[in-house]
This record gives C-alpha cells, structure tokens and sequence, in this order.
C-alpha cells in the first residue's frame, strides 16, 4: 500500500504545474517540493546595516563567449537562455571552485515598481537577471544541484532607465516564444558579461534555488549597483504567456500572462550576508 501511495505522490509531483498564481504560487510549493520550507531558502531581504565584509584571496572572475549562446526558450514562467558553457568560467570572491554557465533568466513585475526577487533594506527593483553556474567539479550540472556548493549564481538588478542594447537582443526573440514551450534559436551572438555592471560591488550568501525544487545548493553573488534598461523592453517581457498555444488560457488574476514571476524574501534565519566593495584593492581580510 506504501508503495502505490508513494508511486501516486511521485506522479503528482512531477505533474503538478506551480507558478505565481494564487493557486499554485510560491506558498503552496512546500506542499510538494519540501526544499522550498527549509532553512536557507532565497531570495532574502538584505540589510545594509547587517551585513559583514567578505573575506577571500582572490578577485571575482568572469569569462564568457558570446557565440557560445543557444537559444531562447519560454518555460511558462520567464524567458530563458541556454547556453554552451564550454570556455565560460566564474571564479575567486566566494567561490573555492571553477563554475560554469548553464542559462540566464529573467524575473519581474506587473509593473516597473517591482519584480526583483532579492530586496535592499525592502527596495525591490523592476527585475533581476540570474546567470546560473555549476561547479565544474562535479559531473553535471544535475549533479552538481545535489551539493550545498554546487551553483553559483549571479543576480543584477534591472531599474526603468535607457534601453541596453545587448538585453535588445534577448527582447528580439521574445515574439518567437510567446507561449510555453516555444524555442527560438539566435543567429547573432549575446554577450552574458556584458549584462553585469562594471566596478560594482556585491552581496553574497548561501541559499536556494528561487523556483521549485527550491534545493538548497547555491552561492549567491548579488550586485549592487543595477543595470538600465527601457520601460518597452520591460513590457515586452510581460506579454509572454505562461501557458501553450493550443491550451485554454487559465483564469487567473494574470489572464495567461508571465506577471509578478518573483518568488518573496525567506527569513535570513542563522546565514550572514557577506560584501564586496571595488573600493577596496581585492576582498576584504
């Protein structure tokens, strides 16, 4: 009898479709995802006045190859870049090992005053941008999400401001992969780097994955200062659907639409947020 109760809760874990609704939003993932109530679960609220210095040897390092860039997909909560990681590297700061990129997303608001997942003293900003890494140490990225140190992923806020030329090239293909499931592939190479702010400082700590399954297994690296990007290209974002094609649009408060597809903050609980200033030479001792 366990057994078919355990094999009846394994299928409807894999079928169950969370999201950022009312119904299937992020208080209801723990239900079926246990990660997503554990004890070091992000995004967090981070506190300036809280905050401790960063101690390391070595500078945060970055190196990716623009035409390395796949496609662009649309998974039913966000726009999503894959890559090939081959040559790419994340490296020093708070890091003891080499990572490597996976993809690059995207999360935002229904409007330009939130949408960021990760908040300043309770600012929240239009969106945030995560490059998702995997330490290079273990086989696979899937793998890899098995162990406390195992992704590394970078945050960069977006505010209301100029249009950034290189994110255009993401908003281009967003037509392509309206609805759920739909890919498009990019014929013009994007640069990753180019979406994190030059000579900006950083947050870090240890925490989760912000979507289902929540696991427990990343090394947070949260700039500071935001990059600008246009109020179109924030709107362009918002008509994405979180449905496919040939489906009936759910009668949801976002009509189908990819809104609010930001997870709240988690309580900090015993972690330490941890900062680097470009001020100082290297990382603070």
């Amino acid at each position: 009898m366990n057994t078919i109760s355990n094999y009846l809760s394994e299928i409807i874990r894999m079928t169950t479709a969370w999201g950022y609704s009312l119904v299937n939003g992020p208080t209801t993932w723990s239900e079926v995802f246990p990660d997503a109530a554990g004890e070091k679960q992000s995004p967090v609220d981070i506190k300036k006045t809280e905050v401790k210095p960063l101690n390391c040897t070595t500078k945060l390092t970055w190196k990716y190859v623009p035409e390395n860039t796949i496609d662009i997909s649309n998974p039913g909560y966000c726009w999503k870049v894959h890559v090939k990681g081959t040559g790419s590297e994340l490296y020093g700061g708070p890091l003891k090992d080499n990572y490597q990129l996976e993809q690059f997303h995207c999360h935002w608001g229904a409007d330009d005053e939130s949408g960021s997942e990760h908040r300043i003293d309770g600012k929240s900003y239009a969106g945030e941008i995560h490059l998702v890494h995997w330490n290079t140490k273990y086989n696979s990225f899937e793998q890899a999400s098995q162990h406390p140190d195992g992704l590394a992923v970078v945050a960069i806020f977006l505010k209301p401001g100029r249009k950034h030329f290189e994110l255009d090239k993401v908003v281009a293909q967003l037509s392509k992969v309206q609805f759920k499931g739909e890919k498009a592939i990019f014929v013009i190479p994007l640069d990753p780097g180019s979406l994190i702010p030059p000579e900006s400082g950083y947050w870090t700590y240890q925490g989760s994955l912000t979507t289902p399954p929540c696991s427990e297994c990343v090394t947070w690296i949260i700039f500071k200062e935001p990059i600008e990007v246009s109020r179109e290209q924030l709107k362009a974002f918002r008509k994405l659907r979180c449905y496919c094609r040939d489906d009936t649009c759910p009668c949801d408060q976002y009509e189908g639409f990819v809104k609010d597809n930001f997870r709240p903050p988690a309580p900090l609980n015993n972690r330490e947020v941890r900062e680097y200033s470009p001020t100082r030479e290297i990382c603070f001792s």
